[in-house]
């Protein structure tokens, strides 16, 4: 077959395919449903942001979980009906795209700022948001090890201006890392977003199907969510990209949608780590032993041969847990001798790994 015969078979395999589809944005991973699923967590987050309306005093809050349990789907999702309903003002900032203070607070300003000082900024800020302020700070523990303080944190818990932050991670450990001074003046409350369950992703993919196809088979939708809870992590993105590739690739079925799908959120995933913990990845990857410590030494290893500083135990410890939570290890616990050790393995193809760390640590 020439190119010109497949680009026309494959033009009217997808023709056809997509015949079903009538809004292709369900299939987008930023596409806020008319009505997000209601939880548990969904309820204190609105309890909160009203007690705050009201009384104009904040709880500043930690929001953690997994990788697709709807975090920021939610507060996205709030941040459209808040504002409306109350006086308070909702601002978003990605730390993962804004990763320092200076950053976020440019950003959320709209601004460039060159030449500013971030005290300048902050006071610019005052003035522009003198009122109650609720401030989303998404992948709050992708902020730069340059701004390893946090300097937003602290200074909006210190201000005297009504404002309130909420942080959202992964890293069930991100606490942990902040500032004593910062941790001591937010003293934020804990929100665990926990995972889906396979009847709550049947739903999600049913709303996504009702909003954007024309027909569907609920019995998909079911084997889609069962696979994603029994082996992602019940990482509700994952089920999306499914139920996408189930609608565009009739020749596939829905396990190997799944896996098709599976293995480009690995390959994402892996694309946006950070240079440090990439070479932790590596460093499980490695000949040796799967024990945590042995992994830190040959992680301390690679770090050094790149004439890079190599995190403290207890901050390597920290990201293995943040790359536990997006399901790119496992880390488990192992009896030796007459104690307990822990031991860390890859969840994914190791061959994704080497190639990613090929291009970005080999180069």
């Amino acid at each position: 077959m020439d190119f010109e015969s497949y680009l026309r078979e494959c033009q009217q395999r997808l023709s056809a395919a997509t015949s079903r589809v009538k809004d292709f944005a369900v299939f987008d991973f930023n596409h806020i449903p008319d009505q997000p699923l209601m939880r548990e967590e969904c309820q204190r987050l609105i309890d909160i942001k009203l007690r705050f309306s009201l009384t104009g005093i904040p709880t500043h809050l930690a929001v953690i979980g997994s990788r697709g349990s709807g975090k920021t789907l939610t507060l996205k999702y709030l941040q459209t009906i808040i504002p409306s309903r109350t006086d308070l003002t909702v601002l978003y900032a990605n730390c993962r795209t804004h990763n320092t203070s200076f950053k976020i607070l440019a950003h959320l300003l709209g601004v460039q700022a060159r030449g500013a000082s971030l005290t300048e900024l902050y006071d610019r800020f005052r003035v522009r948001y003198p009122n109650k302020t609720v401030v989303v700070l998404d992948e709050v523990d992708l902020m730069s090890l340059k701004d390893r303080r946090r300097e937003i944190l602290y200074l909006l818990s210190r201000s005297e201006a009504p404002y309130m932050v909420i942080m959202l991670s992964n890293n069930p450990h991100v606490l942990k890392e902040l500032d004593p001074a910062t941790m001591s003046s937010l003293q934020p409350e804990l929100i665990h977003f926990r995972n889906y369950n396979a009847d709550q992703i049947a739903a999600i993919l049913q709303d996504r199907a009702n909003r954007g196809l024309h027909e569907w088979d609920k019995g998909s939708l079911s084997h889609v969510a069962a696979l994603t809870v029994r082996n992602a992590n019940a990482d509700a993105r994952l089920a999306i990209k499914t139920l996408y590739y189930s609608v565009t690739e009739t020749r596939r079925d829905v396990e190997q949608c799944f896996e098709k799908a599976r293995h480009d959120i690995v390959v994402d995933m892996i694309h946006d780590l950070s240079d440090p913990n990439l070479m932790i990845l590596k460093a499980v990857s490695l000949r040796g032993t799967d024990f945590v410590k042995e992994i830190y030494e040959r992680y301390c290893r690679l770090s050094h041969s790149r004439y890079l500083k190599p995190f403290s135990y207890v901050y390597f410890y920290s990201n293995l847990s943040y790359l536990q939570s997006v399901g790119l290890i496992a880390l488990l616990s192992a009896k030796v001798g007459r104690s307990y050790t822990n031991r860390a393995v890859l969840t994914f193809d190791q061959s994704i790994l080497d190639t990613v760390s090929k291009l970005r640590l080999d180069a």
